[in-house]
């Protein structure tokens, strides 16, 4: 075996689906390139809840010239995992796992890429890490518990149990009629006066009838104030109220792991949705060779960017550093 080389024209830093799609891109381009990885392959999707449907059709979410076969339209957790590893593997795409980025920095026109296990330089780093890092903290008491959760998995973990879910978004109501089919009592805490309106068109009319079936409590309006090891009180319109309880899945969104981007060099907008700043055709920071690709380019604002509006940023950044380095 000859010496691994640990220089690189382009170093990816997370191996989601876009970050697989600027891998194809680089390799494309003929650019070497090395995608880090902190967890598995595609490791937000392998965390989403098991028998997750998407919101997009298979199309939408295939790569390149690889089709994405699915049973139905709209794809399956399980196929999407098996869909990007297929490519990765296929493509001999060159993507280390289970290896953390924790610095990143320029020196002249070289970027040095400091991990978990290693070292490397390369002439552009593109950061595609996604949002799913860090949940949104409600910051109540008891929020610590063991019986506390941001993210949900498996329903059969919650059968038989009372189960508070906190949201109205997608990750909330599957979550809420999962845990219902698989026989937990579900309770529901919005914050808005109804489900919300982003919610899968297929599942918002089943959550709204299972609530006004009484399958499921929802209390509208409210929030979860405190959290005891067998209860939850809330706040409600009608008052302050306590209701016995086993679990607490708090389904209340995530955001981009900031303190990593700031300490890369990258400005963020000190506006509402705190995005990172960058150049909107080329996609790169303010740091020369340093760019952004997609679902983090949203900041907070989670729901601006998915797998298929995002797919074409590989070509325009891979575009914009191929004209650079020639």
């Amino acid at each position: 075996m000859g010496h691994e080389t640990s220089h690189y024209d382009v170093i990816i830093v997370g191996g989601g689906p876009i970050g697989i799609a600027c891998a194809l891109e680089c390799k494309e381009l003929e650019l070497s390139y090395l995608v880090l990885e902190k967890g598995t392959l595609v490791n937000s999707l392998y965390h989403y809840p098991k028998g997750m449907q998407f919101f997009s059709s298979s199309d939408n979410l295939s790569l390149k010239s690889t089709p994405f076969i699915s049973k139905e339209p709209k794809p399956f957790r399980d196929e999407a995992l098996a869909y990007y590893r297929t490519i990765a593997q296929s493509e001999q795409l060159n993507i280390k796992l289970f290896e953390r980025v924790e610095d990143v920095s320029k020196d002249q026109e070289i970027f040095s890429v400091t991990t978990s296990k290693g070292h490397y330089q390369s002439r552009a780093v593109i950061i595609a890490t996604g949002f799913f890092d860090i949940p949104n903290k409600l910051n109540i008491t008891g929020e610590d518990l063991e019986k506390v959760t941001h993210y949900f998995n498996d329903p059969h973990y919650y059968a038989n149990q009372k189960v508070v879910v906190v949201g109205a978004n997608n990750s909330a109501v599957d979550a809420a009629l999962s845990c219902y089919r698989a026989g937990a009592e579900v309770t529901m805490i919005v914050r808005g006066k109804e489900i919300g309106e982003r919610v899968k068109y297929w599942v918002r009319p089943e959550i709204i009838n299972r609530i006004e079936d009484g399958s499921i409590t929802a209390f509208f309006e409210s929030s979860l104030e405190r959290i005891e090891p067998h209860s939850v009180t809330l706040s409600t319109p009608s008052g302050v109220q306590s209701i016995d309880n086993d679990f607490v899945l708090l389904m209340t969104g995530y955001q981009p792991d900031y303190a990593f981007l700031s300490r890369i060099g990258i400005q963020i907008d000190q506006d509402a949705n705190k995005t990172p700043i960058v150049n909107e055709e080329t996609l790169e920071s303010s740091v020369d060779g340093l760019y952004l690709a997609g679902v983090v380019l949203g900041g907070l604002k989670t729901n601006l960017w998915f797998i298929e509006n995002s797919r074409e940023h590989a070509q325009r950044i891979g575009a914009h550093i191929k004209q650079n380095i020639q």
